[in-house]
């Protein structure tokens, strides 16, 4: 009974862990980010970017729409350049599950066997946002965000993925003073 308890537990944590972006931020401690009012996005860098032009338009939205929201303004003579970078990488999960008992008598191989074994292969794709604050007047990176997760492979979930993926990189902007 323990054993079943103990699967379904795991089951339940890998399908409720499947959906969390993991994020981590770093950025130029001598920096007064305050002083930053407006942004625009780094084009040259954008277009270098090894994903589809729908999913970097989205990503674009997305963080055009976190920018906006905490008070910045979209320029041609900006403060801030955005650049973006994506990394995927494909995952095949193999999951052997097996169930069996011996026959009678001591140890093993006294009477018949019985039991079950069944084999369950899985893809996965994980990928990683790198969404990059660069100083426009000193052309240098001052903030950095990443995050990682599982990637949606249907495509009506795509969107709010990306959304999910961008709203927590951008929350830990700008950074808290230590």
């Amino acid at each position: 009974m323990k054993r079943y308890f103990f699967f379904f537990v795991l089951t339940l944590f890998s399908f409720t862990s499947c959906n969390s972006v993991r994020v981590a931020a770093d950025y130029d401690r001598s920096v007064t980010f305050e002083t930053y009012q407006s942004f625009a996005f780094f084009k040259e860098g954008i277009d270098k970017a090894e994903i589809s032009d729908l999913d970097k338009r989205r990503i674009l939205r997305a963080i055009e729409s976190e920018m906006l929201a905490k008070g910045f303004v979209k320029s041609e003579t900006p403060d801030l350049l955005i650049n973006i970078f994506t990394k995927e990488r494909q995952e095949v999960n193999v999951y052997n599950q097996n169930f069996g008992m011996n026959g009678w008598g001591w140890g093993w191989g006294w009477g018949p066997m019985m039991g079950w074994n069944q084999t369950n292969v899985s893809n996965s794709s994980r990928g990683t946002l790198y969404i990059d604050l660069i100083d426009a007047q000193k052309n240098e990176l001052v903030w950095q965000g990443i995050g990682e997760g599982y990637l949606s492979s249907r495509m009506e979930k795509k969107e709010d993925r990306i959304l999910e993926f961008v709203t927590a990189i951008m929350g830990k902007y700008p950074p808290e003073k230590n």
